[in-house]
């Protein structure tokens, strides 16, 4: 079971130490996602100096290929990928609701055909619960459903009401089990239904509060507002995850607004595409303009990729279509996350959040490529 502690807060901001069975995590933190047991293209020694705490897994990725029984027989998720620091992992709610032609969602559970061989596959609650626990992870999710963008009110009302069906019957199987367990507000655009979802969720009982259903199409604007009245109504003592995002614009806007855990795919698969996350604001490397560049990828970060590789050396790979390219951007990537999410953590420290992030959105967006 993990118990969370606010160190300070800045507004609606929050400073604190998530801590689990596997150690600690400061917070607001940020997620690399590690969907089938690996960061894509960068070692775990290298994503531990990032200043990485904690990483996520999937079950639904897992369960499928090499099966969480494997992983379990092996010691476990952490064991198995040689990380031992805390993981999260998700349900495979937003996996299955990728897979929309592929699934049949009834109140039992869901029914998906595997993308890697289109066998049939069942998962109910229980069994996300019971996979998350064999991969053994530290916090592990109820199995939900993810609402589309846009849904008419009936359409997210029933899918809220199937969720929260849902999370108590994850909560019921989870039973005394030592790691935790997340519950995950539902209900689209509408307030009442959010409300609605936090009271459900609130009433049974979790150890942490993520915000599910976003980032799935909406503008920034309406997450945001989401985010304004979900938040307060989230119980005060415990950490708020947003799933799913996001750009570095989001997140600083979601920690604004009380958010205290984020995950995205966007470090590495932006790495592998050739983007970078600067502190001037993204750009591409494969642009022709840099092949002759001396400067490091972020003139403002001393990371490790910075100080050892030119913009020119990184530009030539991508070009060459050498998978360093990739490997390093990757980790560039990382690395940048996790210096914001470190001034962040300052910034909130120092009661300087509004200033902080003012200076961050000018300089970030005073880029034109």
């Amino acid at each position: 079971m993990s118990t969370f502690k606010i160190l300070n807060k800045d507004s609606l901001a929050r400073r604190g130490v998530l801590s689990t069975l596997h150690g600690d995590i400061n917070t607001p933190a940020f997620m690399p996602v590690g969907t089938a047991a690996t960061v894509k293209g960068v070692f775990t020694d290298d994503v531990h100096k990032t200043g990485s705490e904690i990483l996520l897994g999937n079950t639904y990725h897992l369960m499928l290929r090499p099966g969480s029984e494997v992983v379990k027989q092996l010691g476990g998720l952490h064991k198995f990928m040689n990380w031992n620091k805390p993981i999260l992992t998700d349900s495979g709610g937003y996996q299955v609701f990728s897979l929309s032609d592929l699934r049949k969602i009834t109140d039992k559970g869901v029914e998906f055909k595997s993308h890697i061989d289109g066998k049939k596959i069942f998962m109910s609650p229980e069994d996300s619960i019971q996979i998350q626990m064999n991969l053994n992870s530290d916090i592990v999710m109820v199995l939900d459903e993810c609402t589309p963008f846009p849904a008419t009110y009936e359409e997210a009302q029933k899918s809220m009401y199937l969720s929260m069906n849902w999370a108590k019957r994850c909560k019921n199987y989870f039973g005394n089990n030592p790691n935790s367990l997340f519950g995950i507000v539902q209900g689209s655009v509408y307030e009442d239904l959010r409300l609605d979802s936090v009271k459900q969720l609130t009433d049974i009982g979790f150890d942490g509060y993520a915000v599910g259903g976003l980032a799935v199409g909406e503008p920034q604007d309406d997450m945001f507002k989401i985010l304004d009245y979900t938040c307060p109504a989230l119980p005060e003592d415990k950490p708020h995850y947003l799933m799913g995002v996001g750009k570095p614009e989001d997140i600083l806007g979601a920690v604004e607004r009380g958010i205290d855990m984020f995950d995205c795919v966007l470090p590495t698969r932006s790495g592998r595409t050739g983007q970078a996350f600067t502190s001037l604001g993204p750009i591409n490397v494969r642009n022709a303009k840099y092949k002759l560049s001396n400067q490091p990828i972020d003139i403002n970060s001393n990371n490790p990729i910075c100080k050892n590789y030119s913009l020119g050396y990184i530009h030539h790979l991508f070009n060459a279509k050498e998978m360093l390219g990739g490997m390093l951007l990757s980790l560039h990537n990382i690395y940048f996350y996790q210096e914001m999410m470190q001034e962040i953590r300052k910034s909130i420290e120092e009661n300087n959040l509004k200033d902080f992030s003012k200076k961050f959105r000018e300089q970030y967006n005073s880029r034109v490529e």
